[in-house]
Order: C-alpha cells, then structure tokens, then sequence
C-alpha cells in the first residue's frame, strides 16, 4: 500500500476512496453490534443531523467492536502521513439515514470545533458504509477541491457523489465540503465516521467521558491512546493529577521512560 500516494491524494483533491476494504464477516460482526441502538426510536433533531436519520454516539462505549474501524492499519497508516504523532479519535458515530430523508447543509467537519482555517490539515473524516452507497439512498455527497477554498458556494455541477459498495471507506480533510445525499430509496443507508484530529486540538466529543475508565480497559492501547488516555509526546499535555492518564486504566503501567517513549524532566518525566 502505498500511503504516501494516498496521502498526498487526499492532501491534493481532499478525498480519497478505498473500495471494498472490510470482509464480509467484519460488516456482520459490526453491524450486529450496532443493531440493538437502531430501533428507529430515536430520529435527529434537526435538517442537519437528520430527522428522518437515526445517530448512535459513543460507539467504543456500546461495544468494542468499533474499534475495528478505529484503528484499522489502512487508515493509521495513512493518518500517520497526514496528522502529527499521538493524533486523537475527535468523533465517532454511526448515521442511518431512512428513507424519506432530505439533503444536509453542506458542511465542513473542521467547522464543528471552530478550527477551519485551510492552510493546513486540523482533522481527518473517514465514513465507512455498511450498506451500499448508491445514487438514490443518500450517498454522501462531496465538492472535490473544495478543502482548498475560502469562500465558496455550492454549484450543482460541483457536486460528486460517494458511490461504493458495503465496506468501503471515504477518507477526506476536515475542509473539504460535503453533506449526506437525500436518500429517496425505499431503504435505509447505515454510515459509521469515526473522525480524527491534531494532538493539540480539543476533541469534538469528549471521549474521556464518553468512553470511561471502566470501559477503555478492555480497549487496545493503540484505541486507548486516540481516545485521550495519553499524552502528546515530546511533553506532557493530557495528564491527570500529575501522572499519565494511563494509570487510571492500567494499574501496570510503568511510565513513558519504561517504554521508551520520548519525555521531559520535571515531576512527570517517569509518567
């Protein structure tokens, strides 16, 4: 895989797509755990998250599964050319948009955290769909380029729509215009977007409360770590009482300099 080619498409047209990533049994497994949280109960509150779309938050709280998509290697790999070292999990949630649904307003992810300026890269979207996006089910819509552009108005002739089949995954920059499609199918459309962040960037959900000590224990490190259960290192921004988060999941923990992870002098040099 060649993550520098892919990373530089997305820092160039603002979006790429991975056709066909996850396996048959990965689109089973996740949407089975999802299932008991899309009761059709629980509709949007407004045109932009929906009303006529259910949205399920906190994920990794409701069932580790999730994290499959979180952290999987395709995605860190590319992050990694895209985003400084210790990047954080921003948001994390599933959209099942039902039939009936009308367009959202063209919006940027960046916008939600008040941090849009483009002159560089602030947050990475993926958006991972577990059923097919078509033309008529709401399929995101995206204007290409559009990262790069200040002021700008929506054109029709600018618009691309996100076509993919189950299991596919959109990655895009935080900048780039987009909004979910109308959906005028007689079935619904289930996304999960799991979206991410620079290191030094307040999270769009707060996912030390959302994801809890009791449940990030039986997480990966790698999952702990995106959730905030660590610090940006060279340094110490993310502490808790004076020690590395960790501690609170891991009673094991042996610090930063046990693991050879790079930290500054002071009283938390061995956190």
């Amino acid at each position: 895989m060649d993550t520098e080619k892919y990373a530089s498409i997305i820092r160039d047209e603002g979006y790429l797509i991975l056709e066909s990533v996850l396996t048959h049994d990965e689109i089973a497994d996740i949407k089975k755990a999802l299932s008991p949280f899309l009761q059709g109960a629980l509709m949007g509150r407004n045109n932009f998250e929906g009303e006529s779309s259910e949205r399920v938050y906190a994920l990794l709280a409701k069932h580790p599964k999730f994290s499959l998509i979180i952290e999987h290697p395709t995605i860190l790999k590319i992050l990694d050319q895209l985003l400084e070292p210790d990047y954080l999990l921003s948001a994390n949630l599933a959209i099942n948009c039902h039939p009936g649904e009308t367009p959202q307003p063209f919006h940027r992810d960046n916008d939600g955290g008040m941090y849009s300026d483009i002159a560089g890269i602030h947050g990475i979207s993926t958006i991972w769909n577990f059923d097919d996006f078509t033309d008529d089910n709401g399929a995101t819509e995206i204007i290409p380029r559009s990262h790069t552009k200040r002021d700008w108005q929506p054109r029709t002739e600018d618009v691309v729509k996100v076509l993919m089949p189950t299991g596919s995954v959109l990655i895009f920059t935080g900048s780039l215009y987009h909004r979910g499609g109308a959906n005028s199918s007689d079935k619904t459309r289930l996304a999960i977007t799991p979206q991410y962040c620079q290191p030094w960037l307040r999270q769009l959900e707060n996912m030390v409360l959302s994801v809890p000590p009791e449940k990030a224990q039986s997480l990966s490190s790698r999952v702990q770590a995106l959730l905030g259960y660590s610090v940006r290192s060279p340094g110490f921004m993310g502490y808790v009482d004076g020690v590395h988060p960790k501690r609170l999941i891991d009673k094991d923990y042996q610090g930063r300099q046990a693991r050879g992870e790079p930290t500054i002098g002071g009283s938390l040099s061995g956190s």
